[in-house]
């Protein structure tokens, strides 16, 4: 199945949009970001859920102590890693590493445990874009690795990308919102829907 994780998750209804529409995972930013909130706050987010998804800290460039003590704090079961962290972070917890397609080009996975994630470059940007890529790229890794494909997916998209790609998982935060911080449940019904879908027409 293929796994989805609704991101940048900033208050306890758009938490509760993505864990009814049947999200896998949910993700909450700890790092530079307009969609960062406090330890506190997911922590609370967290406690008040009715059901339990793969919580995920976002994390960019943060010392491993500091990242360690959050993890533990809020629960987390995965960090994902959007900076220029070395292999072999060691923060308590699994990682997944954020992989930014640039130029035409994937970075070498080869140092990283799975799941990794393929977004977009930004020059201006070190977190998600939200800019759609070339998804074709990935194929080569795909074929080897569990990949998560993240950057400009919507509910309008997200079905042709996983029935012509098959990725692990797809990753979702600007594009199921009503604003920046907002999460529209329709939306994020809608996106979990139409992966859901394709998976079963494939």
């Amino acid at each position: 199945m293929v796994q989805v994780k609704i991101c940048g998750i900033c208050d306890a209804a758009g938490a509760a949009a993505a864990v009814e529409a049947g999200a896998d995972l949910i993700g909450f930013h700890f790092c530079s970001s307009q969609r960062r909130i406090t330890p506190e706050e997911a922590k609370a987010i967290v406690d008040d859920l009715s059901l339990r998804p793969t919580i995920v800290g976002v994390f960019i460039d943060q010392e491993e102590d500091e990242v360690r003590q959050i993890a533990e704090f809020v629960g987390l079961d995965l960090l994902q890693l959007h900076g220029s962290e070395p292999p072999g972070f060691e923060a308590g917890r699994p990682v997944m590493k954020v992989l930014k397609v640039k130029d035409g080009q994937v970075p070498d996975a080869e140092a990283w445990p799975d799941p990794v994630m393929l977004d977009s470059w930004s020059a201006d940007q070190r977190g998600g874009t939200g800019l759609a890529w070339d998804w074709e790229l990935a194929r080569p890794l795909l074929a080897t690795r569990k990949v998560f494909i993240a950057g400009g997916l919507e509910p309008g998209n997200v079905g042709k990308v996983v029935s012509g790609f098959r990725p692990y998982g797809v990753d979702v935060s600007s594009g199921v919102e009503a604003s920046v911080r907002v999460k529209d449940p329709d939306k994020v019904r809608a996106f979990v829907h139409a992966v859901r879908l394709a998976e079963a027409l494939m």
